[in-house]
């Protein structure tokens, strides 16, 4: 799984030499953290839009942007070693940008996918571009009712009221 763990300029070669050989590839991304069932259907899902699935990793710091404070629950190395570990998971690439713009340039992916709270207008416009600028295409895998990491975090708080640590 380690071994999956890959920079974004490492991949971006792999992704080259892989379209040579006609191989789509695919990229979602993603925080994964608190990992469920429904980000391992959205992963197996993206897998079966092409080949090769890339899988970009929101860093700690970007989480803790996007999320707010207390998230991630879980650390990008950690997280990286779950989705890593993943057989449809090719390779993890960790960003460090709330947005994957630059990644989406670097790598061309053939397609792009991203789960159903999105739609292809509600997507980041230099997201988008990066990947129709290139003729990639953009999907987007539905998700599973009921799934949701930021629900089983409040489901967690709700449960648990900490308030000191025990003694």
């Amino acid at each position: 799984m380690a071994d999956k763990v890959r920079t974004v300029d490492e991949v971006a070669a792999e992704c080259a030499a892989w379209r040579r050989e006609g191989k789509r590839v695919v990229w979602t991304n993603g925080c994964f953290d608190l990992f469920h069932a429904g980000h391992a259907r959205a992963l197996e899902t993206a897998k079966e839009q092409g080949d090769i699935l890339v899988v970009g990793l929101n860093s700690d710091r970007s989480v803790r942007e996007l999320k707010g404070e207390g998230r991630p629950l879980i650390d990008e190395a950690d997280r990286a070693a779950m989705v890593g570990a993943l057989e449809a998971v090719d390779r993890v690439v960790i960003f460090d940008g709330k947005r994957c713009d630059a990644e989406l340039t670097a790598l061309q992916p053939a397609v792009w996918t991203k789960s159903g709270d999105y739609s292809p207008d509600s997507l980041d416009p230099m997201e988008r571009e990066a990947v129709l600028s290139h003729g990639g295409e953009i999907r987007i895998t539905p998700l599973v009712p009921g799934l949701s990491t930021t629900l089983l975090v409040k489901k967690i708080r709700g449960l648990y009221q900490i308030t000191s640590p025990p003694s």
